[in-house]
């Protein structure tokens, strides 16, 4: 079997309920399965395992869809080896990339991943998709053993990609320029996801989905748009 997965920059854009937006996409990637493992290691604004997992089961439940978290299981890489389906949900990188390692679940989930079984990551779960979670937009509050990721795809990734609001009175930096400073100290590409879009990999095609279009950085290169429907190729 060959990769199928998809990469959303969020789970919930403006006006639409959680998942909402990408629920028919959801239905065909997991129509092979009634069951999805959910990983909620991310913790969103630090709620509880139980409780993130009960906002996943509603949202799946307008396509049929059973989620069991991870957290249920005594074993988790038997969890992960055992699912029909996987979805990683959004929260903080470093939270979730610090408790991946911990549980030794990172590679079992990139085995299961490389071996077809249909994986679904938003925000922080399509981080940890990149080569490396050094272009998450969390705040460090976790210390992970590596910033190493899945890499399922081969760049990296920027969720929640925001383009700078001319005549702003923000002073901090731009999301632009905070790439800018990754890649004064290192090579990967990385994607910038805007909100309501994502990236459908099946095998080692990558296609952009969803109505915005994607900014691509790669260094020494001034950025560029990559429109819907586009390949990504690197």
């Amino acid at each position: 079997m060959s990769k199928n997965l998809i990469i959303a920059s969020t789970s919930t854009i403006h006006g639409s309920g959680y998942l909402e937006y990408i629920l028919p996409e959801l239905e065909i990637l997991f129509d092979s399965t009634q069951e999805i493992l959910f990983i909620p290691y991310a913790r969103p604004g630090g709620i509880s395992h139980e409780r993130y997992t009960e906002i996943v089961a509603k949202a799946f439940k307008k396509i049929n869809k059973e989620i069991i978290g991870i957290h249920t299981y005594d074993d988790p890489i038997q969890a992960v080896e055992n699912a029909k389906g996987i979805f990683t949900g959004g929260g903080n990188t470093f939270v979730l990339v610090n408790q991946l390692y911990k549980t030794d679940v990172m590679p079992t989930l990139r085995k299961r991943i490389y071996e077809g079984i249909p994986y679904l990551g938003t925000s922080a779960g399509s981080n940890i998709c990149g080569l490396t979670m050094q272009t998450t937009n969390d705040m460090p509050i976790t210390y992970p053993p590596s910033f190493k990721t899945l890499g399922i795809v081969p760049f990296n990734i920027n969720p929640h990609y925001l383009d700078p609001i001319e005549n702003s009175t923000h002073m901090g930096e731009t999301r632009q320029t905070r790439i800018k400073e990754f890649h004064a100290h290192n090579t990967l590409p990385v994607v910038g996801l805007r909100e309501g879009s994502w990236l459908h990999v099946q095998g080692e095609t990558i296609q952009l989905k969803g109505n915005p279009t994607a900014r691509i950085f790669k260094k020494d290169k001034s950025p560029y748009e990559i429109k819907q429907g586009s390949y990504l190729e690197f």
